[in-house]
């Protein structure tokens, strides 16, 4: 007669929140997937609504550098996320179906960019194939992807307001760290942080360099990039830096990806 064997388990009789155990986890190194990937996020309302004189040449950039880089796209929503977005808050929805309506629009992105990246073998994804990349770029393809994580309905509340705060930058961030990337790249249109928005005073002082804690701690008005990503990236097991750069500058997300400075460093 065969005796029955337990499983053992180190977490058995764990309550999973206790501080000890999580520190004891902590020390566990976990396996970067894909430490030579490049996830580049090509913003909605800073690139792509901007039209084929933006979109065309930086098209080419980044279908070029997949020849010998490894690269995912991920798509911002743009100015009909803010259209969505204002209709759903004045009829009172929770933030959950505000997340689950914004995220559409970064997909419909998503499908245009992917068809723009044909010649280059783009291919469009969605979140839940984020295991395959390893395959699909092995095969030559050039993945893209909305980059609204599927939070939906499940999205946390914000500390202010109903806005999402897990939108497309995030995304981008989270995707990045999840595969263990060797690059978050931000493709906005300015030339990277500042401390007020540009357009509204060009006067704004531009960060070249900067920490996630001191960023943070400086509780801007507005900024250029979703405050989330910056507050994950304080506690990143892979990512350790986010680059923002401008996309409008053809050049700019090469400059990037081969480690030149350019742009806004934010470093965990």
């Amino acid at each position: 007669m065969t005796e029955r064997i337990e499983l053992g388990s180190k977490l058995r009789g764990e309550s999973l929140v206790r501080r000890g155990l999580m520190r004891e986890t902590a020390r566990v190194r976990q396996i970067r997937i894909m430490p030579d990937l490049n996830v580049v996020k090509i913003g909605g309302h800073g690139v792509i609504d901007y039209g084929r004189k933006v979109i065309y040449p930086l098209v080419e950039e980044i279908g070029e550098l997949s020849r010998d880089h490894k690269i995912l796209v991920a798509t911002g929503g743009g100015v009909r996320v803010r259209h969505i977005l204002d209709v759903g808050i004045d009829l009172g929805m929770p933030t959950g179906v505000l997340a689950e309506l914004a995220g559409k629009v970064s997909e419909q992105n998503a499908i245009m960019m992917s068809l723009l990246f044909s010649k280059y073998n783009g291919v469009r994804i969605h979140t839940t194939d984020l295991l395959n990349l390893p395959s699909l770029i092995s095969l030559g393809m050039l993945p893209v992807v909305q980059g609204t994580p599927p939070y939906g309905l499940y999205e946390h509340p914000p500390k202010l307001g109903s806005i999402p705060p897990h939108r497309t930058d995030t995304g981008a961030f989270l995707m990045a760290e999840v595969v263990g990337a060797k690059n978050c790249i931000l493709g906005k249109n300015v030339d990277g942080l500042y401390t007020e928005d540009p357009f509204a005073n060009p006067d704004a002082e531009f960060i070249a360099d900067i920490t996630a804690e001191e960023l943070l701690e400086m509780n801007l008005e507005d900024m250029v990039l979703e405050p989330m990503a910056v507050e994950l990236l304080r506690d990143a097991v892979h990512v350790k830096e986010i680059k923002v750069v401008n996309a409008h500058v053809p050049g700019n997300i090469t400059k990037a990806m081969n480690g030149e400075r350019v742009g806004t460093l934010i470093r965990a």
